[in-house]
């Protein structure tokens, strides 16, 4: 059997994408929440590289950044604490 080369080459910079209700009252908070879950697993984040993008009615908000990855077990770890978020509905 072959051994099969892996998907991703660490460390690399490894695009995300959080996908959440957005709270017109909160989405500040929810963004700082989103950004403290990162840095939980990450170097912080620029907040000036940050791209939201609300969705056609404005239900949704995706915030795409950019993390260094280290590994798969960093990466299943920050998936995990960003779907612990109550707003978070996917993470790409």
């Amino acid at each position: 059997m072959t051994e099969q080369p892996p998907k991703i080459e660490f460390p690399s910079l490894y695009p995300i994408k959080v996908i959440m209700v957005h709270q017109a009252e909160r989405s500040e908070a929810q963004i700082e929440d989103v950004l403290v879950a990162v840095h939980d697993h990450a170097e912080p984040v620029d907040r000036r590289k940050l791209k939201l993008n609300p969705s056609r009615q404005g239900s949704y908000v995706s915030v795409s950044l950019e993390i260094m990855a280290t590994g798969e077990p960093q990466l299943k770890a920050l998936h995990q604490s960003l779907l612990a978020l109550p707003y978070v509905k996917l993470v790409l």
